[in-house]
């Protein structure tokens, strides 16, 4: 049975998933539909999300290889694998997939965060209340049965990136926590800043 998660719950996942090693997740969203600014005016441009996962050691990056992204699919241990870009968040289901190997994450890695950013966000005035249905998703990838789903459902207007939530390391477990935190990062590289 899936469990349906709040801001700021954390789960356990090893309680979850007895034996589980190889968690997807799973990311969403659908484009609110864009009203035409005129007949001449161009055609908006679609929303393209781009969801990514940061590897931390002790709270902080390290490397630039630690950024698992459209531009760096897997990271450099094999651990975390980005599943590829969806530039449009059409179609049912995730829109994009992150895979992690529980058990070769290095074991200096404590906290795997997973997050996402509008795509050229300044350049095509865009943010996150211009799209709804967002929601992320942990799989396990044994039986690909739902562990849980947290569902954005709050308004992140003038938003530009979010942080789904995070895997992370306590006591010899793995555990996540759902987050749903709306920055005003207007890049990945933006983004990352925040943990040098």
């Amino acid at each position: 049975m899936s469990i349906s998660l709040q801001k700021g719950q954390k789960v356990s996942l090893s309680k979850e998933a007895a034996g589980l090693s190889t968690l997807i997740v799973g990311l969403g969203w659908d484009e609110v539909e864009q009203a035409s600014r005129g007949f001449f005016a161009p055609k908006p441009q679609p929303i393209d999300c781009d969801a990514f996962a940061v590897l931390l050691k002790n709270g902080k990056i390290t490397d630039k290889r630690d950024i698992v992204y459209f531009g760096n699919l897997t990271h450099f241990s094999k651990s975390v694998k980005h599943m590829g870009d969806n530039l449009t968040g059409a179609g049912e289901g995730d829109d994009e997939q992150i895979v992690i190997d529980l058990n070769t994450v290095p074991a200096d890695y404590d906290r795997i965060v997973i997050a996402v950013n509008i795509y050229d966000c300044v350049n095509r005035k865009q943010h996150f209340g211009m799209i709804r249905n967002a929601f992320i998703r942990l799989v396990d990838a044994r039986n690909n049965k739902e562990m849980c789903i947290y569902n954005l459902t709050e308004n992140y207007s003038g938003m530009t990136a979010m942080i789904f939530g995070e895997v992370y390391r306590y006591n010899g477990e793995w555990k996540f926590s759902a987050m749903g935190q709306g920055t005003n990062d207007t890049s990945i590289g933006t983004f990352v800043n925040r943990y040098i």
